[in-house]
């Protein structure tokens, strides 16, 4: 009986501890897949950790260039006013300056318009009475030129006005006492034929001697304001034609009357700021 106990027991424990192996085998399985699930999640973490740190870092860049975004737009705002303003100022002054440059234009037409009376009026009053090709008259850039020959002026090698050329100068007297605001430049011109006098040294004196008789003359006889009044020597050195032939030489010898605008007057108009 006890042989047959102590059977039953060895088989009981033997029956007993093959089942715990077997369970053994079971859990040692399920820990080798529970580790390396473990693991896996483990690797899933990491990864999902250092995908948070790329969109951490992306985010961050964007934040970075929409700010620098903003600051450039910003930029280009102001900038964009600024030129905006600039323009804005230059065509200010633009239209500053066509309005000055306008007003110049206006005026040289007007004073045109006066020179083109003034010589009209030249022309009427040395027509009465006086028919001589020697005398031409003309208007170019606002000035009246009176060219006068020195054969109806002066005898050859001299300085002295004629009586026949008082007569012309008293007309164009008449005509610069009624233009109070322009003043009148004599221009004194000879050819090229050397002169030497006790009086006049070379074609220099002459030329101004001429240009200060007829100014005398303007001055003395008609009573032209001398402070209007200008003597100028041109010489021989402003041809109208060659001083190869006695034609060209006649046509040389010539005495100029200019009429123009004073100069302060003038320098008035240039200095005056835009309204």
């Amino acid at each position: 009986m006890k042989k047959l106990f102590f059977t039953a027991v060895v088989l009981s424990v033997l029956l007993s501890s093959c089942v715990s192996k077997k369970q053994y085998a079971e859990l040692e399985d399920q820990y080798g897949v529970t580790k390396q699930d473990l693991v896996d999640a483990k690797a899933d973490l990491q990864s999902c950790l250092l995908e948070k740190d790329h969109l951490t870092a992306m985010n961050t860049s964007l934040k970075d260039d929409k700010s620098r975004s903003l600051q450039q737009v910003e930029n280009l705002t102001v900038l964009t006013q600024s030129s905006s303003d600039n323009i804005k100022e230059v065509i200010a002054q633009l239209s500053e300056k066509d309005k000055y440059i306008n007003g110049i234009r206006d005026a040289m037409t007007r004073k045109d318009s006066i020179n083109l009376a003034l010589a009209f009026q030249l022309k009427r009053e040395l027509a009465d009475g006086i028919q001589d090709e020697d005398i031409q008259i003309e208007v170019e850039k606002t000035v009246v030129y009176i060219s006068i020959a020195d054969k109806m002026l002066f005898k050859t090698g001299s300085a002295e006005v004629s009586d026949r050329a008082k007569v012309v100068l008293g007309k164009v007297a008449t005509v610069i006492s009624s233009r109070p605001d322009m003043e009148v430049q004599v221009e004194g011109y000879t050819d090229n034929v050397p002169i030497s006098t006790k009086c006049m040294k070379d074609n220099w004196d002459l030329s101004v001697a001429r240009a200060t008789s007829v100014v005398r003359v303007l001055q003395n006889d008609y009573n032209v304001d001398p402070g209007r009044l200008i003597a100028a020597g041109r010489s021989e050195y402003v041809p109208l034609e060659s001083n190869d032939t006695a034609q060209g030489k006649s046509t040389n010898r010539r005495t100029r009357i200019v009429i123009l605008p004073k100069l302060n007057e003038f320098f008035d108009i240039l200095e005056q700021k835009p309204e």
